[in-house]
């Protein structure tokens, strides 16, 4: 037997099962879930950073909608938000990297 002890996608139980291989599985409260969240955010942005690949990056944005789900928004509420933060602070489009200030 091999402990995971992490958070996993919806799917992956029955992924596993298909399989022919048994798991166990918790559902967990919110609190602990969020928590379960930001250490599988850790995670996939660790595994972006070691290979840059799109599809960790994917990895990452879904993460991010499971946390704003968890902290009872949506993502259009979030996307929002972003879209009000890029507008009052700008986005990264043009590749500006600040040396200092005086």
């Amino acid at each position: 037997m091999i402990e995971y002890n992490k958070s996993v996608r919806d799917r992956i139980p029955e992924i596993i099962r298909a399989q022919g291989k048994a798991c166990h599985v918790e559902v967990l409260g919110e609190e602990r879930w969020v928590e379960e969240l930001n250490k599988k955010l850790g995670e996939e942005l660790q595994e972006y950073l070691e290979s840059g690949s799109l599809e960790e990056l994917a990895d990452i944005v879904e993460v991010v909608h499971g946390i704003v789900a968890a902290k009872g928004r949506t993502v259009e509420e979030f996307e929002e938000l972003r879209l009000g933060k890029r507008e009052a602070r700008g986005g990264f489009d043009d590749r500006l990297f600040l040396v200092s200030v005086e």
